[in-house]
């Protein structure tokens, strides 16, 4: 088992890719490779940067990759918001997504909150 696999946080962001997946199968055909694929992305790239992080050897590099998934959540969060208000997502999916991703932000400062207490301990 990698690392990574073992963080709560990493398995509840891969349950979100499928859920965003579902969620952008509905989209427009003409948004397939603009917004479609753009928040897609971003959704991957939250447990792809959390696997990633989880994989260096010290703390402080895994933080470095936490804050580039947070950056990913943050981006998604806006790419939902527009496909709301163009009507893409439903009212309550897409308070549904903005809850399960402010949850995974949260799990991710935590993480990183860990890490650092970690980092500073090292460093002693």
């Amino acid at each position: 088992m990698r690392p990574h696999e073992k963080l709560d946080v990493w398995n509840k962001a891969i349950d979100f890719v499928i859920a965003v997946y579902k969620a952008t199968e509905s989209f427009p055909k003409d948004e397939r490779f603009d917004l479609t694929s753009q928040i897609r992305r971003a959704a991957v790239s939250v447990p792809a940067n959390i696997a990633e992080g989880a994989a260096r050897q010290y703390p402080k590099e895994f933080m470095q990759f936490l804050s580039n998934a947070q950056g990913s959540a943050s981006e998604l969060e806006t790419e939902l918001l527009i496909a709301h208000r163009l009507g893409y997502l439903q009212e309550d999916v897409y308070l549904e997504m903005r809850a399960t991703l402010d949850s995974i932000g949260r799990m991710i400062v935590g993480l990183s909150q860990h890490l650092k207490r970690k980092e500073v301990e090292r460093n002693k």
